[in-house]
C-alpha cells in the first residue's frame, strides 16, 4: 500500500508520535510541505493521500488511477472535490472533535484578554505609564465583569456547545445561540439555549464567537449592517472560517469606537502573504492569531492518531470518519 502525507509539516512540529499511523500504513512517505508541483509528482501512483489542507482536485483524483483513500487531518473538507471523489469511487474521510479542548480555551482567553485589556494594560506596565501614575495603579480602558453576560454562538455543534458550556460553567455567562433560518425560536431541548434570530443575537450578544462552516450562505455574514447592530463596547471572536467577516468593516467598526473588541485566529488567505488590513497596529483592543486555536500539543496529537483509526476502519471495510 503506497501512501503520502503530503504536509505533514501543518500538523507536527517534530513533535508527534506518528506510530499509529505507521503501523496501518507501513513505509507511508510524510513530506512537511508540498508545494503544487510536487503534490502532482507525489501522488503518482498512491493509493492513500493524506493531508491537511492542500487542494485535491478532479483533475488530480484522475491523475491516480490506483487511488483509494482522501484522509483529512481536519474537519473541513472544502479542499477536496467530493462530488468528484463520489463519481470516481473514492473514498474520503475527516476527522472531528479533535481539538473541542484546545478551541475552548482559546476562545476563553481570547474573552478574557479582551475582557481584561490585557494588551494595553500590560504594555503600559512596562512602556513607563505605570512608573509616571500618581496611584497605584494605572486607570484606563474599562474592565467588565463577564458574570451575567450574554454570549451569543454561531453554530451549535460540537464546538459551539463546548464554548457555551464552558463560558456558563466558568465565567457565569449566559449564551444565546442563531438559528437557522426559518427555525423556531425554540430551545432544542430542555437544557439547550433559546435559538433567535441573527439580528436579535447581534443587538443582545455582549460576546460573539462564531463556529460555523463557511457555505455560500455565511460568506461575508458579519459586515457593516451586521457590526453596526451589535453593542458599541461587545466583543467579536473568531476561531471559524475568515471569510465569514467582512474585515474592512471590523476595522472601520473597531476604529471608529462602534466594537468594543475583536480576537481573529483565522483570515481569508492563509497565510496572509499580501498581508491583512488587520495588521495595522493602531487598531484599539485587536487580538489577531495565526489560526492556532486549534493547535494544543494533544489536539495535534489527537488528529494523527483519529487519522490513522479512520485508515484502519477503511480497511477492515468500515465508514469512520467517511463523507464519502
Amino acid at each position: 500500500m503506497r501512501a503520502v502525507f503530503l504536509d505533514f509539516g501543518t500538523v507536527s512540529h517534530d513533535d508527534l508520535d506518528t506510530a499509529q499511523l505507521e503501523r496501518v500504513l507501513p513505509g507511508i512517505t510524510l513530506h512537511a510541505t508540498s508545494t503544487d508541483a510536487e503534490v502532482d509528482e507525489r501522488i503518482a501512483g498512491v493509493e492513500f493521500i493524506l493531508t491537511n489542507k492542500l487542494n485535491i482536485s478532479r483533475a488530480r483524483m484522475r491523475a491516480v488511477p490506483g487511488l483509494r483513500l482522501i484522509g483529512l487531518t481536519a474537519t473541513g473538507t472544502n479542499n477536496v472535490d467530493l462530488e468528484a471523489a463520489r463519481e470516481l469511487g473514492i473514498a474520503v474521510c475527516n476527522i472531528r472533535e479533535y481539538c473541542t479542548v484546545s478551541v475552548v480555551q482559546h476562545v476563553l482567553g481570547s474573552i478574557l484578554s479582551l475582557t481584561h485589556r490585557l494588551r494595553e494594560y500590560g504594555q503600559a506596565a512596562i512602556d513607563g505609564t505605570w512608573s509616571r501614575s500618581e496611584q497605584f495603579t494605572v486607570p484606563g480602558a474599562p474592565i467588565r465583569e463577564l458574570a451575567g453576560k450574554v454570549l451569543g454562538i454561531v453554530g451549535f455543534g460540537t464546538l459551539g456547545q463546548a464554548v457555551a458550556k464552558a463560558a456558563r460553567d466558568a465565567l457565569g455567562m449566559r449564551v444565546l445561540v442563531a438559528r437557522r433560518q426559518g427555525a423556531a425560536a425554540e430551545p432544542i431541548a430542555s437544557h439547550s439555549p433559546v435559538r433567535v434570530t441573527l439580528d436579535e443575537l447581534l443587538r443582545t450578544a455582549d460576546v460573539l464567537s462564531l463556529h460555523c462552516p463557511l457555505t455560500a450562505a455565511t460568506t461575508g455574514m458579519i459586515g457593516t449592517r451586521e457590526l453596526a447592530l451589535m453593542k458599541p463596547d461587545a466583543l467579536l471572536i473568531n476561531t471559524a472560517r475568515g471569510a465569514l467577516i467582512d474585515l474592512d468593516a471590523l476595522v472601520a467598526a473597531l476604529k471608529g469606537g462602534d466594537l468594543g473588541g475583536a480576537a481573529i485566529d483565522v483570515l481569508p488567505k492563509e497565510p496572509p502573504t499580501e498581508g491583512s488590513v488587520l495588521f495595522d497596529p493602531g487598531i484599539p483592543n485587536l487580538l489577531v492569531t495565526p489560526h492556532i486555536a486549534w493547535a494544543a500539543f494533544e489536539a495535534r496529537q489527537r488528529a494523527v492518531d483519529e487519522l490513522a483509526l479512520n485508515v484502519e476502519d477503511f480497511l477492515r471495510g468500515g465508514r469512520r470518519g467517511r463523507v464519502v
